[in-house]
């Protein structure tokens, strides 16, 4: 069974990477594709193994744009063999691999083909399956909505001390004079109504049908400072099963700043970008997804860019310190880590760090359905109350902004 949705337009590209690798030395990985292109497995997979190699070789910066193509290149021939031998699985992993790790060239390619496979009938649950499923998604979405209940579980003085201010719906012109130009901090409500991914995302079959078999990577503990903290490539209905797998801190899965959308556009259709992300007349400059069950934890931190953190599905607590208290919030002194505070803000070590433990915050907790403006290198600590479904929209202003008096 052929795998030419759209035909071999890419023949010309693929021999010129192809010619690329060879001049940086890739002599058996140029030799496998051809092989793989006639039809040979093992050799597709050879070819996957090299490029993969290839790829962990150094740091993720430091690896060859040719050599993130000749990955992608690999995988659509392992998909096309799998898909050939029936196995629908193997052949999507390898697709999303593709996507994941590979380079832009043949993105177009990897796409064409996962359209082809999903546009094929998948079996889903059995139907008392599913209504036990829905019934266990729902009170994960539901947890924590007393407040007595979320305060066991929140750093201390939450909700003691300035809390951010609330809006509704305000125009783009009220949002840049009060908040965007003066660097401030607000919840706007009542702007995403309208997203298809408000209903649409609360039907877990909905998500298991859209992007069920499709392979997500995920974070596997507390938070990524922890020493346990790993990551996972696993599928989106594994992703789904471990929801329920939260009593252990070291156990606990999250969909962590991942371009979700880019790589599954289903789901990109139910959000659309607010309009205060072209505010100060800037462009997005990343969309990620942020997808875990009750107790995910995103440690202190700051980003360099403007940010809109859309509330889909679940609740949030998040706390934030503006950038002018940065020294008493105990950076890290690693150029990795240098964005992120070495304060555990769940459990403070008062020795360590007593200069934190005074210090002013605003802080909310993050309803279905609300924006939240974070400005850049406003530090912010984000744990989940409930199954969690966020959407970050950062973007940077085209010009440099002044603080408003």
């Amino acid at each position: 069974m052929a795998m030419a949705c759209g035909g071999d337009s890419e023949a010309k590209r693929r021999a010129a990477l192809l010619r690329e690798i060879t001049e940086e030395g890739g002599f058996a990985f140029a030799a496998s594709a051809e092989k793989a292109a006639a039809g040979d497995l093992r050799a597709a997979e050879a070819a996957r193994e090299m490029a993969w190699e290839q790829l962990h070789s150094g740091p993720w910066s430091e690896v060859g744009r040719a050599w993130r193509d000749a990955y992608a290149l690999a995988c659509l021939h392992v998909a096309r063999l799998r898909r050939a031998a029936g196995d629908r699985t193997a052949s999507l992993r390898a697709l999303d691999m593709g996507l994941i790790m590979g380079g832009n060239l043949l993105r177009a390619d990897l796409e064409a083909a996962l359209a082809c496979i999903i546009a094929e009938s998948s079996h889903g649950d059995g139907a008392d399956a599913a209504v036990e499923e829905a019934k266990r998604w729902r009170e994960g979405l539901d947890r924590n909505r007393d407040i007595a209940d979320a305060l066991k579980i929140l750093p201390t003085k939450s909700l003691s001390c300035k809390e951010i201010a609330r809006r509704s719906c305000i125009s783009l012109e009220e949002f840049i004079c009060d908040y965007f130009l003066r660097d401030t901090p607000v919840i706007i409500s009542g702007c995403i109504d309208h997203w298809p991914a408000m209903t649409k995302w609360k039907d877990i079959q909905y998500l298991k049908k859209i992007a069920g078999d499709r392979t997500v990577p995920v974070e596997v503990g507390k938070s990524y400072v922890c020493s346990e903290w790993k990551q996972e490539l696993i599928t989106f209905s594994q992703f789904l099963e471990r929801m329920w797998s939260t009593v252990c801190p070291s156990n606990v899965t999250y969909l962590a700043q991942h371009p979700l959308f880019e790589q599954i556009k289903e789901l990109h259709e139910d959000i659309m970008v607010p309009d205060y992300c072209y505010a100060g007349g800037g462009e997005l400059q990343s969309l990620n997804a942020w997808f875990g069950p009750h107790g995910t934890v995103t440690p202190l931190h700051y980003d360099p860019h403007h940010n809109i953190l859309a509330q889909v599905l679940g609740r949030k607590y998040i706390r934030l310190y503006p950038g002018s208290v940065s020294e008493d919030l105990y950076p890290h002194t690693e150029t990795m880590l240098s964005n992120t505070s070495q304060v555990d803000l769940d459990n403070i070590d008062g020795k360590e760090f007593p200069r934190v433990q005074n210090l002013d915050f605003m802080d909310c907790i993050l309803e279905e359905g609300d924006l939240l403006y974070i400005p850049p290198k406003w530090w912010h600590y984000v744990r989940s109350l409930s199954i969690s479904f966020s959407v970050s929209f950062w973007w940077r202003a085209a010009a440099i902004t002044s603080n408003a008096s």
